[in-house]
């Protein structure tokens, strides 16, 4: 975050007078120091913890690597890997390490005498540093903690680390844990003496225990898409919370999270709190973020909601803890940025939210969250102003974050509470990774604090960053792709979620309709007609589809014949402008596209949502890569005129699947059409209504008569035909490995008059595997292994089914993953809290079920959900102890079955993987730098996904296709993909006549 200087917070000097704060963050600032600087103090105490500290502050690259390393420690288990991984993390070329550093990596062997020696010197540091920021591991520890913060006149907030809940057994255990937590904690409070200035305040006494939670932990789905069913969810358990702290006398506070969150918690407490058992409450409190940009507003409508209300609630307002990753995953996906740009605009947020905070004080409480003494000050100066109550306000600080601070704060005579986080180091980490990164950054006011910034410069009004103030309209961040990629919907927003619920109510009015095949321009009516049915409820007919005849069939061929003789002639550009226009069409009907999906594939809506963007992006995508291909290449010599150019091939036949019904057919028929083409699209049976309308967007956007052609039709008879056809001169196919092979077969076989031969691209699936190691993040893994796996019932060709486990943790991952699965909701994908949807149709079911029931002889079930009896549903299925030889690890099962295996290394984890005759997508969740070197030299797959899930490649950030067995061709979406479409040629012409050549230059 920069200090970028626009304008300065407008302030109103009858409330907030400039003078006064500053009078009083210089005398904060001086009691913080006790007259010395920050750095000073810092330096006077050098240990390995420290020392940490201080060179991340002055080394970005090294601070990147010790971070990293810091996040990974607590799952390395023996010295030698903790000297191992210090090796590898810290023994990188452009890193530049101070020389005690370099000296702790003087040894060669990891479990030599020196590297352990390192090791426990590393490990103690790292230790020592989150003892820091961590009040205790054990009750024990933090109530000396506790007890500590009473005698210095401070009360405190207890935070229990790890709350990223992946099943439901780990959030009713968070519930439970509160619930003991809040017992001990008030039985220990008896014994306290009363310390009136944190204890009482105008006269009434104030809870000694608060405990402060995250709503998501009681939740393990916690969905924006799903607001309504997340809140019935959290709320029970919140009741029983906020009821039993009642009972003993504790108080809650609820913190906010990420952004995608944030709606959904705000809602969910507004709601809880009007109720009328816990309406009278004012012993509870919500946090609000400054660096969220409608945070002021959020404020307003809490102010209004709490005059509502009738009775005072805290409000803790605080700076904000994941701007990084805010700002990433924004950035991810072409959504606009939550956060302001600049740390300054966060300050000044910060201060005009105080203002109104205390502006309210008689229906809100103020808890002001903030290191930075500034901030503070100006927070005191409008208290005394406004001469608000002791109960009114109160100051907060992060357990080890700014202890002087505080000090200076209570010997004031202000209430001050300090955040404390309990509990084991290894779910503590993120939190102490989060606190360094806060720490350290250039822009953080402590940074800036032991940096020798001036103190006027340091206590000066925050100004608001270029592009941050209200009046600044907010964009996505600019693409450095070749194309402007579409946003995927944020169903954070509430406009977003009435938006797909009323299409899906829409178009469920639609439902029955017939669907008639698109030949040279004419929708034609056919003899024979094929329903298609919704997967989730069978009875229930999405549409009727036309099935074409061959006859037919050749028309088409006839049409596209005639109409490829002025296609090909057509500019690129032109050709790009349609599929642009086909781009917009289909996020314009985005929310429609989706309804379809989830009526006609069975898909879940935030699944469907995804596959729209991805259609749109292969417009753009391709529509650019033509622009680039129809430039000339000149290869030009004296005399010699040499240009390498590129002619469409003629007709492509485009067989696309029914488990990506948009995303792919879209990818495959707009490539052949913007190369000059001409397309038939006989799309899959199940999802022939989707692809109807697709061909409707194409018309749309301008596609001339018979230039693409819509022709379901049963793949026996007419597909045969055409992919024997002497006029198809290319076949693109998405779908199993027995089809794909047969085409390939087919296509070869010269027919007579056939002048060419075909070109055939086939996609056939894979058997995919993530590895597993031990130095994984074990919440990560399971969290992606059950997405990929799971992720519409395990229908994408991308899917995981094989997860290769190191020994070392194997067994607590398989639990963690058995569990995971367990919460899973299996439902109609109709319903925003469905996870796991239908398969596609009854036999799909009927082969999945015989699958399982084979598995079951072959390896051990660790778990099999049930699954509701009506549609074509299986629940998700694991099996563990599985033989990498056995069916179940070498046959695609295009389902909801994971099969897990054990590897007794690394090496073995990676001849496992690559095992199998398929090599399309694979995973693999490490921080081992090594391993992670290995698998992107040895993992014999077309795409590699390392620390995330290995479902969902986006167009042109990751081409998507393998080899082996898994099919032949370029990448989709890849900057090869076209040159499949085209035919290349070479052009030379001598310009020579006589001795002259007309090239620029020669005279």
């Amino acid at each position: 975050m920069g200090f970028e200087r626009a304008s300065v917070i407008e302030s109103d000097p009858q409330i907030v007078d400039e003078t006064r704060i500053r009078a009083i963050a210089t005398e904060l600032l001086a009691e913080s120091t006790g007259g010395r600087s920050l750095l000073a103090k810092m330096q006077d105490q050098l240990r390995w913890d420290d020392k940490l500290l201080s060179w991340t502050m002055d080394n970005p690259g090294l601070r990147v690597q010790l971070f990293r390393l810091i996040d990974c420690l607590p799952a390395l288990t023996t010295k030698a890997e903790v000297a191992r991984h210090l090796q590898e993390y810290l023994s990188v070329e452009d890193v530049e390490l101070p020389p005690a550093l370099k000296g702790l990596l003087n040894f060669t062997a990891a479990d030599s005498m020196a590297g352990k020696a390192a090791a426990t010197t590393l490990s103690t540091a790292v230790e020592t540093l989150a003892r820091k920021y961590i009040a205790g591991s054990t009750l024990k520890e933090t109530r000396k903690t506790i007890e500590k913060l009473r005698r210095q006149s401070m009360t405190f907030t207890m935070d229990v680390l790890g709350e990223a809940v992946i099943t439901e057994t780990e959030a009713q255990a968070y519930l439970d844990q509160y619930l003991t937590l809040t017992t001990q904690l008030t039985e220990a409070s008896q014994t306290w003496s009363t310390v009136p200035q944190v204890d009482r305040a105008d006269g009434v006494a104030l809870s000694k225990v608060q405990v402060t939670v995250k709503l998501t932990a009681f939740y393990s789905q916690f969905d924006p898409l799903d607001v309504a069913g997340s809140q019935a969810k959290v709320s029970d358990r919140i009741r029983l919370l906020l009821r039993h702290a009642k009972d003993v006398g504790a108080a809650v506070h609820f913190d906010m999270e990420q952004y995608r969150y944030k709606a959904a918690t705000l809602t969910t407490l507004k709601a809880l709190l009007k109720e009328a058992e816990f309406c009278d409450r004012t012993d509870i409190g919500l946090t609000l973020q400054a660096y969220l940009r409608d945070s002021y507003s959020d404020l307003q409508g809490i102010i209004a909601w709490a005059k509502e209300r009738g009775n005072p609630i805290t409000v803790r307002l605080v700076k904000g803890a994941y701007w990084d990753q805010e700002t990433i995953i924004a950035r991810q996906n072409h959504w606009s940025t939550p956060v302001y740009n600049h740390k300054s605009s966060t300050d000044a947020n910060f201060e005009r939210m105080t203002r109104l905070l205390l502006e309210n004080h008689q229906h809100l409480y103020a808890a002001i969250g903030s290191h930075n003494v500034r901030s503070q000050a100006h927070a005191i100066a409008i208290a005394e102003t406004l001469e608000i109550p002791q109960r009114s306000i109160e100051f907060q600080v992060l357990y080890g974050m700014a202890d002087n601070l505080a000090t200076a704060l209570a010997k004031r005579g202000h209430r001050v509470r300090v955040y404390c986080p309990y509990g084991d180091l290894i779910p503590g980490m993120a939190y102490l990774i989060r606190r360094l990164l806060e720490n350290t950054a250039n822009s953080s006011f402590l940074r800036q604090s032991v940096s020798n910034v001036a103190a006027d410069e340091l206590l000066a009004p925050p100004v608001w960053g270029e592009g941050d103030t209200d009046r600044d309209k907010v964009q996505p961040e600019e693409s450095r792709l070749s194309f402007h990629p579409v946003a995927d919907t944020d169903f954070a927003i509430a406009i977003a979620r009435d938006q797909a619920t009323k299409a899906l109510e829409t178009v469920q009015q639609q439902l029955g309709q017939p669907y008639w095949p698109l030949i040279n321009g004419e929708l034609v009516q056919t003899e024979n007609t094929l329903p298609s049915v919704n997967p989730s409820v069978p009875t229930e007919i999405v549409g009727v589809v036309g099935q074409v005849t061959i006859d037919q069939a050749e028309d088409a061929i006839a049409a596209a014949k005639a109409a490829f003789a002025t296609w090909k002639k057509t500019p690129a550009s032109e050709r790009a402008h349609i599929l642009r226009r086909a781009a917009d069409l289909l996020d314009q009907r985005r929310h429609e596209l989706n309804a379809w999906m989830v009526f006609e594939a069975g898909k879940p809506l935030h699944q469907a949502d995804a596959e729209v963007s991805e259609a749109a992006d292969f417009c753009r995508y391709y529509a650019a890569e033509m622009e680039r291909l129809e430039a000339e290449v000149i290869y030009d010599v004296a005399g010699e005129c040499d240009r390498y150019l590129y002619r469409p091939k003629g007709i492509v036949l485009v067989i696309s699947p029914w488990n990506f019904p948009l995303a792919i057919p879209t990818g495959m028929t707009v490539a052949a059409l913007v190369t000059g083409n001409c397309a038939l699209l006989k799309p899959a049976a199940a999802t022939a209504v989707i692809a109807a309308k697709l061909t409707e967007i194409l018309v749309e956007a301008g596609i001339p008569k018979g230039v693409c052609q819509y022709i379901p039709g049963p793949g026996s008879t007419v597909g045969s035909h055409l992919v024997k056809h002497p006029d198809v001169h290319m076949i693109v196919f998405t779908g199993s490995q027995d089809v794909g092979c047969q085409i390939y077969a087919s296509a070869a076989i010269l027919q007579p008059g056939q002048r060419h031969l075909k070109r055939v691209v086939a996609e056939m699936g894979g058997k995919n595997a993530i590895i597993v190691d031990e130095s994984s993040d074990l919440d990560q893994a399971v969290q992606g292994v059950v997405y990929s796996a799971f992720g519409y019932s395990g229908q994408k060709c991308s899917a995981c089914s094989r997860v290769v486990v190191l020994a070392s943790v194997y067994e607590p991952f398989v639990a963690r993953l058995v569990e995971a699965t367990k919460s899973l909701n299996v439902g109609q994908a109709i319903d925003p809290s469905t996870k796991v949807g239908p398969v596609i149709d009854a036999a799909a079911q009927a082969r999945i079920r015989q699958v399982i029931a084979q598995g079951k002889t072959e390896a051990t079930l660790a778990l099999e959900l049930p699954a509701p009896d009506i549609g074509y549903f299986v629940g998700p299925t694991i099996f563990t102890d599985v033989d990498p030889q056995s069916s179940l690890a070498q046959e695609e099962i295009f389902g909801p079955v994971l099969s897990v295996l054990k590897a007794q290394n690394f090496d073995q984890a990676l001849e496992i993987a690559n095992g199998t005759n398929y090599a399309l997508t694979g995973g693999l969740y490490s921080r081992t730098p090594s391993h992670i070197d290995q698998a992107k030299a040895e993992f014999e797959v077309g795409n590699l996904y390392i620390n995330r899930s290995i479902t969902g490649a986006i167009v042109s950030r990751q081409p998507f296709g393998g080899f082996k067995l898994s099919g032949v061709g370029s990448k989709a979406g890849g900057p090869d993909y076209l040159l499949q479409f085209l035919e290349p040629r070479t052009v030379t012409e001598n310009i020579q006549r006589q001795g002259f050549a007309p090239i620029a230059g020669m005279d």
